[in-house]
């Protein structure tokens, strides 16, 4: 469920009231860790290559030690055994976090010393009572803006919602983090409506592509997945609908994982959104710097199988460990590889990274098997793009745009649809509810098929193009085919 912020004050014209946030979220940045206009003059497009947090002079050797050479499961071994601090890591991450933000717009909200206060709670704990205070003790973790972090404003990158007082509680996800013992420091940047697969908004302006600022981030996850590209995170958390947490991993070069709903807890967000409505619902899920790490958060988060106990929602089911399920005596898999869309033809970038991708299982032994999609209406890329859009746009939707006034921005003015590829799967109806249930029986058609495909063919895991092509310039990614597909299925995908 999504918790609403209470209003404080009518809006006023709307260039004044993204000036004054702007200027709110500059002042947060210490001074000490901002770039001089002499450095910010230099810097190119390709921002990890020029490797600015080291050129800047801000970061000592230990914090880009810190920040650099370590993944998230072998930072936490270090601060569970004191052989580094959180005080340490935190100020490393908000350092870089900072740096990041000033050169690629990946952040929302920012409460620095809100963590390093936490940090210096978490030591001097860990000090006294000889162990860590929970497995993920010291880490921090940033999260994109929809999740609610109590004293800090959830806008959801909305002009109107600018007026919305800071949140009175945490999201589930976020109690539940806390809890484990992580530090939360940012909140990460996303498109105008979350719709879109470029990370821009009238408030906080577009987020850049650390690889190539030339490029879209991608989104609507867009601000983590900048955010860990560039090490100003070691471990970040977004929600995905139809691709919005693999589409940024794709093109910030990072890994992501979308599990199935209700596995994350997802409650107490603020999306701006109508809510209760029949259709795809959304999951919450890790970005990291490797598999393990995206791992690492789904052990620790649900690995007990009391995320229901932080949102009711949650599924009471612990994470099932075992990576072999239905393999079969000699623990061979069988791969299914989704074949490309005659609709969404596969860039040669694209290609050739699946090449790849094919190549590993093959030469373990395992079995690869082939997926028509073009033959099969039913198991077809297009056909389920299509209707996925129809759920997302058959309903009433809230306003969030017009009362303040504020423009659609690029990516959203364009309305990207699939429709090119084939009609409405389902036919107008003047009656709301024949048209969800037959919205209902479209999807249940769709399910059905792909479950005969996966039992006739004993498929253990499925291969497929996470896009039909790589980053790409601005507000020209459009449709996302081959992600929304397993939203549509609700099974779980990742990308890395």
């Amino acid at each position: 469920m999504a918790t609403e912020t209470p209003q404080t004050s009518q809006p006023t014209d709307w260039q004044e009231l993204v000036a004054r946030k702007r200027r709110e979220r500059q002042d947060k940045i210490p001074h000490e860790w901002t770039l001089s206009e002499d450095i910010l003059k230099d810097v190119p497009a390709h921002l990890l290559e020029y490797d600015l947090p080291r050129r800047s002079g801000l970061l000592s050797d230990l914090e880009l030690d810190v920040t650099e050479n370590y993944t998230a499961t072998e930072l936490l071994i270090k601060l569970a055994s004191g052989h580094v601090s959180s005080l340490v890591v935190t100020t490393a991450f908000s350092k870089r976090a900072a740096i990041a933000q000033q050169v690629t717009s990946c952040l929302t909200e920012t409460f620095f010393q809100k963590a390093l206060d936490r940090a210096r709670f978490l030591d001097e704990y860990l000090q006294r009572e000889g162990k860590p205070i929970g497995p993920l003790h010291g880490l921090p973790i940033s999260l994109k803006d929809s999740f609610c972090v109590k004293g800090v404003q959830s806008t959801v990158d909305y002009v109107t919602c600018l007026n919305n007082a800071p949140a009175t509680t945490n999201s589930a996800l976020v109690k539940m983090l806390l809890e484990l013992g992580a530090v939360l420091y940012v909140k990460t940047n996303i498109p105008q409506t979350m719709m879109t697969g470029d990370s821009e908004n009238n408030i906080f302006g577009r987020t850049l592509n650390p690889h190539n600022t030339a490029l879209t981030a991608g989104g609507s996850s867009g601000g983590e997945g900048a955010l860990v590209a560039f090490r100003g995170s070691i471990l970040g958390v977004g929600t995905d609908i139809a691709g919005s947490i693999r589409i940024p991993s794709l093109c910030c070069g990072v890994y992501g994982f979308k599990p199935t709903t209700a596995r994350v807890p997802f409650g107490g967000q603020f999306s701006g959104a109508m809510e209760g409505l029949p259709g795809l619902v959304p999951s919450a899920g890790p970005l990291g710097h490797s598999l393990a790490d995206l791992k690492l958060f789904m052990d620790t988060v649900i690995g007990t199988g009391k995320a229901w106990e932080y949102d009711h929602t949650a599924a009471a089911v612990p994470w099932n460990k075992t990576a072999t399920v239905g393999s079969d005596r000699n623990g061979s898999l069988t791969v299914g590889l989704l074949s490309e869309d005659k609709h969404f033809p596969i860039h040669p970038p694209m290609r050739r990274a699946l090449d790849r991708a094919v190549e590993a299982p093959t030469k373990a032994g395992h079995r690869i098997v082939r997926i028509e999609n073009n033959t099969n209406e039913d198991l077809s890329v297009a056909y389920a793009s299509r209707l996925a859009f129809q759920y997302f746009t058959y309903g009433p939707h809230v306003d969030n745009i017009d009362p303040s006034g504020e423009p659609l921005v690029a990516s959203v003015a364009k309305f990207a649809s699939p429709m090119f590829s084939g009609p409405w799967p389902v036919e107008q109806e003047p009656d709301p509810l024949n048209k969800v249930n037959d919205l209902h029986v479209a999807r249940e058609k769709v399910l059905n098929a792909w479950r005969r495909e996966w039992m006739k063919k004993k498929l253990n895991v499925i291969l497929a193009p996470c896009s039909q092509n790589p980053a790409v310039g601005y507000d020209t990614y459009g449709w996302p085919p081959y992600t929304v597909m397993w939203n549509l299925l609700d099974v779980s995908s990742w990308f890395g």
